[in-house]
């Protein structure tokens, strides 16, 4: 990575963010909080120190209030910076994609009392950094990676780091794993390794999964001949990408990894967004605070379906 992250983020994207921001508290800050919203349907996984039991009482189903965002979150971010996250062919890597949102995180957190740690996952092991303001801690984060460079070598799996992650910081709030949810060995179906982690952390926590991606890990270009290098391990495989077939059974393979990792996300109780470096990822922002808002209105209610991509 060459310079910090942040500088990329001319003042129109900053603008964009703002708008976001601005205006109804409510709508646009992320994370859970102490003032009852509104009372919903019991759903696995929700807080039972929040079931109403006056409503309960009268209902034959067991019911629960939903919360609104409020100014005393404890915001933990877990940043995948392994070897795999190096790779972008648009207009930058993944990893530069990824503090660009923990940039916007830290934005969106940001308010008095709020504050925000920054674990990283890299070839050189875990750092656990400290918690500090919001907007302060995505900034710091931002120049420690500039700083740090790309390294080599292979991570510690993602579901045992998302389980130490889910052991060392307890304290319910809003926890948030960017990664691209990339299995070094290749696996693309259920179950995988971090899916019961992530279970456990989204049983206590408010959870957003962050995946992170590229256009050409979803397609082949056909440029003839091509040298595949994996990341973690360096193993190199040498293909021919003007054969149809093959790029068209890489599309499907990508296409059905997609939907697992998606569906594996959503089964273990967290919410899922998806950023792609070929794309207007404030766009994708905007659009997912926007299907949280309607989801925590509407979750719990007869005929709706939270899973619905």
């Amino acid at each position: 990575m060459s310079g910090n992250p942040f500088r990329s983020l001319d003042l129109g994207l900053r603008r964009r963010l703002d708008s976001l921001v601005a205006g109804d508290h409510d709508s646009s800050r992320l994370g859970a909080g102490s003032e009852p919203e509104e009372v919903v349907r019991y759903q696995p996984g929700d807080d039972v120190r929040r079931i109403d039991w006056n409503i309960t009482a009268r209902s034959v189903d067991m019911h629960v209030w939903r919360s609104r965002a409020d100014n005393q979150l404890d915001t933990w971010v877990l940043l995948d910076l392994s070897p795999s996250m190096a790779f972008g062919t648009v207009t930058g890597e993944k990893r530069d994609l990824a503090a660009q949102v923990v940039w916007a995180i830290g934005e969106l957190t940001d308010a008095p009392g709020n504050r925000m740690g920054i674990a990283t996952l890299s070839a050189d092991g875990v750092r656990w950094g400290r918690p500090e303001r919001s907007r302060f801690a995505a900034h710091r984060c931002g120049r420690e990676m500039a700083a740090a460079g790309d390294r080599e070598g292979t991570a510690a799996p993602l579901g045992s780091t998302i389980d130490a992650f889910s052991r060392r910081y307890r304290r319910t709030g809003l926890r948030v794993v960017i990664s691209d949810f990339i299995d070094p060995d290749g696996h693309h179906e259920a179950p995988f390794e971090w899916q019961h982690p992530l279970r456990h952390l989204a049983a206590r926590h408010d959870v957003i999964a962050v995946e992170v991606s590229d256009p050409r890990e979803r397609e082949l270009p056909n440029v003839g001949a091509l040298t595949l290098v994996d990341p973690e391990s360096g193993r190199q495989r040498h293909i021919w990408t003007g054969d149809r077939h093959l790029r068209d059974r890489y599309a499907a393979a990508a296409a059905q990894r997609e939907v697992n990792v998606h569906r594996a996300i959503l089964g273990a109780g967290a919410e899922h967004l998806d950023v792609d470096t070929g794309r207007d990822w404030i766009r994708d922002l905007a659009a997912f605070l926007r299907a949280r808002r309607r989801t925590s209105h509407t979750v719990g209610r007869p005929g709706h379906n939270a899973h619905i991509r």
